[in-house]
């Protein structure tokens, strides 16, 4: 019983697809309880509303952590027309509905090239970022008028996967630091109609693919095997 702890204190790279609904830290806390080690880490946050791949390391490993957060990202996912909400996603309820017979797809297609490149983008307020010691979406949820500045992030590509209004389906790869909640909310305000982002998949870090992760109840299962 021994060994699968000490293989995971010893150091591991583990690739988990994060579920619906769970936050990073939950993925990080259930590699935690089922392999009996101390040191585990996220390389990279996934809102609760977004799943694909989050990189958990244990162990020695955790020294990574900082390399891999670095790396190129890749996300899919949709953005709904003709409306905001205050977080940016579906944390929070639609508000400030607005037309969108008159937008075109041609429209649609043209409007992600001001979002490619190096851009600067303000990050949501309701977010994890600090300010004077809190996080800027505690504040926030206090009512506090938060201003954050723009800051710069690389979107190598924005395409317009398939268009079913008022939703927009997307693929991104783009640096570190990048808001999709951020993009999608400045993408619906170029179009004059509003836009947030209604749901999130992370299918790339780097090197390391979606397509490699486990599911929580496979790492589950996983374990129990190498126990026997």
């Amino acid at each position: 019983m021994q060994a699968i702890p000490n293989v995971y204190e010893e150091g591991r790279v583990l690739l988990i697809n994060k579920p619906l609904r769970w936050t990073s830290f939950d993925a990080v806390r259930k590699v935690r309880n089922l392999t009996r080690t101390k040191k585990v880490g996220h390389a990279g946050t996934l809102d609760p509303l977004a799943t694909g791949l989050l990189i958990i390391c244990t162990g020695k490993f955790t020294k990574k952590i900082n390399e891999y957060m670095a790396q190129e990202k890749e996300y899919t996912g949709t953005i709904t027309l003709g409306a905001t909400t205050p977080t940016y996603d579906l944390e929070s309820e639609p508000q400030d509905f607005k037309p969108i017979d008159s937008i075109t797809p041609e429209q649609i297609n043209a409007a992600t090239a001001a979002f490619t490149g190096l851009i600067q983008q303000v990050p949501p307020i309701h977010s994890a970022i600090k300010k004077e010691g809190k996080r800027v979406y505690e504040l926030a949820r206090q009512g506090v008028d938060v201003k954050l500045e723009a800051r710069p992030v690389t979107i190598s590509v924005f395409e317009i996967t398939a268009i079913e209004m008022p939703v927009v389906h997307f693929r991104v790869v783009c640096s570190t630091g990048t808001y999709i909640r951020s993009l999608a909310n400045d993408f619906g305000a170029s179009l004059d109609c509003g836009g947030y982002l209604s749901s999130l998949c992370r299918t790339r870090i780097g090197a390391f693919s979606l397509s490699e992760a486990l599911s929580m109840e496979a790492f589950e299962k996983q374990l129990r095997d190498q126990k026997g």
